[in-house]
C-alpha cells in the first residue's frame, strides 16, 4: 500500500496544474427539507476507475447546505436509496434523541425517516453524515456530508458577512486515502488526497476562491475520518476566529493558527482589504503538530501494525488558494469588538463529576482498537442514566499514545480545564468535539435539558471514524424522574407496560382484556428472543432480575394485530 501511494504521489507531482473553482453547495431553506441518499461516482483521478460515492439529491459528493432558524420547527425527509442500511445524524444539533440519527435509529434500504424538531439551537455551523455502527467511516468518507447554517436574532444583529458564497464560505475539507483503484479506504491512516468541497486540492490540482477585498467569512469543517488540520495562511497573515462548533465566541480572537481534529468547526474573519488582485492560501501548518496527534510528525510503528506514513503527515502544505477581487456592493470592512455572552457554569453548580478514560490493550497500540474505560461499545449497553437538568462536569483522560476527538451528542458543552489550565481563547466557547492528545486530561460542563427518553440512547464517541467503528463509543439516557408507563389499545383492551426502565421484572397488564389469548415475546436488539409465552390472564409479572443490563423489545400480538415496545434493563 505504501509503495502504491508513494508511486501516485511521484506521477501526479509531474501533471499539469489542475486549477478548479470552489464549488459552493446549495441551500435549502425549512421548514421542510428532503433529502435523497443515494450512489454515483467521481473522477477523482485522472486515469483508472472512478471512485464510488454517496451524496445527497442531484449532487455525486456531499449534499446541499441546510438553512435553520433557531426557534423554526423542521420536517426532514430522508430518502435511504444507497442500498444498504444507514442512518442520518445532525451533529451539534440539540434535539430529542429519536430524532439525533444515532446507530439506534437504522433507515432501512429504500425506506424513508422523517425527523421532526424545533431548533433551538445557537446560530452557528453544523453538519449532517451517517452514523451506522461500524459502517459510519464507509458511508461518511465516500461523501455522505453536508453543512448545516442556524441562524438566530443575536448573530442576524451584528455587523458579519452573511450573504452566502460571496462573503460567507463554506469550506468542507477532508483528507482521504484511496486504494489502487481509486476507492476510498474507510481506514485512512495513510490518507493523501485533500478535498475543499469535493474537489481535489493537491498533488497537481489547485482549489481556487475569488473573495472580494473586504472582510470575508470562512465556515470551517474538518470533515477528514482521522486527520487533524493546524489551519493558518500563506505569510502568517493574521485572522479572527468569531465561533467554535456550537455558536459565536464572546469576542474575536485574533490569531495565525486555529487547530481542528475531524468533526470539530470554527467560522473565521479574514480582513482582505486593500489586496484586490493579490493571491494567498489557505494551509496546515502541519510541522507544528506534536507527535501523537495524526497530521503531525509519523510516529515509529512496529512492524506488525497498520502503516501510518502519509506523506503529509508533519509537513506544511497548501489547501485552497484565495484571490482577491474586488470589493461587493456594501462590503463588510470592520470587525466587531464584542460578539455574543457565554456564561458557562460553574463546578459549584455540578450534581456529578463523571471520568472517562481512553484506554487500549497496552501502551504500544497505536492502531486501535481503543476503549472507554476498558469496555468496548455493545448496543445493549447503556453506560450512563443522566436525570434530567442535570449539571455535569466530564473529565477525559487520555491514557493512549494517540490524540482522540472527544464528542457527544445532545448537548454543548463549555471547556473548564486542560491538564490544570483553563481554556485557551479558542476554546471558550460553547463546543460538542474537543481533541485530547495523548497523557493530557481535560475536563467540561454542560447541562443535560429539554429532551428525556427511555428507550433511545444518545452517543458519546471518539470522531476518528475507524475508531468509532471499532467500538471507542459509549452511550447514555436522559430520564425523567417520574417511571414510564407505557399504555397501548388493542382491540380488546388496553395493554400497559412498566416500569420503564425496569430492574427485576417488568409488568404487562392486559387491562379488560377478557379471554383474549396474546402471544408475549421479549428479544435484544440483536434478534435473539430471550422470553416467550402465550397469556390469557389480564396481568403478567416477567422477571428480568437475570438479564443483561440493556435495551430489549417486548412484543405482544393478539390475532393479526401486535404491538412493538422497547424497554430498558438498568
Amino acid at each position: 500500500m505504501k509503495k502504491n501511494i508513494i508511486m501516485s504521489f511521484v506521477a501526479l507531482t509531474y501533471l499539469v496544474n489542475a486549477q478548479t473553482q470552489l464549488f459552493i453547495p446549495d441551500t435549502l431553506v425549512g421548514p421542510n427539507y428532503s433529502l435523497n441518499m443515494h450512489k454515483d461516482s467521481v473522477q477523482f483521478f485522472p486515469t483508472g476507475k472512478k471512485s464510488n460515492t454517496y451524496a445527497y439529491n442531484l449532487y455525486k459528493y456531499l449534499g446541499p447546505t441546510l438553512i435553520f432558524n433557531k426557534g423554526s420547527n423542521v420536517s426532514i425527509t430522508m430518502n435511504n436509496q444507497i442500498g444498504d442500511t444507514t442512518t442520518v445524524h445532525w451533529h451539534g444539533i440539540h434535539l430529542p434523541s429519536k430524532w439525533d440519527g444515532g446507530p439506534h435509529t437504522p433507515i432501512l434500504p429504500n425506506a424513508v425517516w422523517n425527523p421532526q424538531f424545533t431548533v433551538m439551537d445557537n446560530a452557528a455551523t453544523y453538519w449532517y453524515h451517517p452514523h451506522m455502527h461500524q459502517k459510519t467511516a464507509l458511508q461518511a468518507i465516500k461523501g455522505a456530508a453536508g453543512l448545516i447554517i442556524v441562524r438566530d436574532a443575536i448573530e442576524s444583529a451584528l455587523m458579519l458577512p452573511r450573504k452566502y458564497g460571496v462573503d460567507d464560505f463554506p469550506l468542507i475539507i477532508q483528507c482521504q486515502q484511496y486504494n489502487s483503484i481509486n476507492q476510498a479506504m474507510p481506514l485512512g491512516m495513510q490518507d493523501s488526497t485533500i478535498l475543499v468541497n469535493g474537489a481535489r486540492a493537491n498533488y497537481g490540482y489547485t482549489v481556487n476562491a475569488n473573495m472580494p477585498a473586504q472582510v470575508v467569512r470562512m465556515r470551517i469543517l474538518n470533515a477528514s475520518g482521522e486527520r487533524s488540520f493546524n489551519f493558518g495562511f500563506s505569510g502568517n497573515k493574521q485572522f479572527y476566529q468569531i465561533a467554535s462548533d456550537g455558536g459565536l465566541l464572546n469576542t474575536p480572537n485574533l490569531t495565525t493558527r486555529i487547530r481542528l481534529a475531524p468533526g470539530e468547526r470554527a467560522e473565521i474573519l479574514l480582513n482582505l482589504t486593500g489586496m484586490n488582485g493579490q493571491t494567498l492560501y489557505l494551509m496546515s501548518h502541519a510541522s507544528e503538530l506534536p507527535m501523537g496527534i495524526q497530521g503531525g510528525p509519523t510516529m515509529p510503528m512496529p512492524s506488525w501494525a497498520t502503516p501510518m506514513d502519509s506523506p503529509l503527515n508533519g509537513t506544511d502544505f497548501n489547501i485552497l488558494k484565495i484571490t482577491v477581487i474586488p470589493q461587493t456592493t456594501n462590503p463588510i470592512t470592520t470587525i466587531p469588538s464584542t460578539l455574543t455572552n457565554n456564561v458557562p457554569y460553574t463546578i459549584g453548580q455540578a450534581n456529578v463529576t463523571r471520568t472517562i478514560r481512553f484506554t487500549a490493550d497496552s501502551a504500544m497500540v497505536m492502531d486501535g482498537p481503543f476503549y472507554f474505560n476498558d469496555s468496548t461499545f455493545d448496543m445493549m449497553r447503556v453506560d450512563y442514566q443522566i436525570p434530567i437538568n442535570n449539571i455535569e462536569v466530564w473529565k477525559l483522560v487520555n491514557e493512549t499514545m494517540v490524540a482522540h476527538p472527544f464528542h457527544i451528542h445532545d448537548v454543548q458543552f463549555y471547556v473548564i480545564d486542560r491538564n490544570g489550565n483553563p481554556p485557551g481563547p479558542e476554546e471558550k466557547g460553547r463546543k460538542d468535539v474537543v481533541l485530547v492528545p495523548p497523557g493530557d486530561s481535560l475536563m467540561f460542563i454542560t447541562k443535560f435539558e429539554d429532551f428525556t427518553d427511555s428507550v433511545i440512547p444518545y452517543m458519546y464517541h471518539c470522531h476518528i471514524l475507524m475508531h468509532e467503528d471499532d467500538g471507542m463509543m459509549g452511550q447514555f439516557m436522559v430520564r425523567s424522574n417520574l417511571t414510564g408507563i407505557k399504555e397501548t389499545k388493542l382491540d380488546n383492551g388496553i395493554v400497559s407496560i412498566y416500569p420503564n426502565p425496569a430492574q427485576n421484572s417488568i409488568i404487562v397488564d392486559l387491562k379488560e382484556s377478557g379471554n383474549s389469548t396474546f402471544d408475549i415475546t421479549v428479544h435484544d436488539l440483536l434478534g435473539e428472543i430471550i422470553y416467550s409465552e402465550k397469556r390469557v390472564n389480564n396481568k403478567l409479572i416477567i422477571n428480568s432480575s437475570q438479564w443483561q443490563s440493556g435495551l430489549y423489545i417486548i412484543s405482544l400480538q393478539q390475532d393479526n394485530k401486535s404491538i412493538n415496545n422497547k424497554i430498558i434493563i438498568e
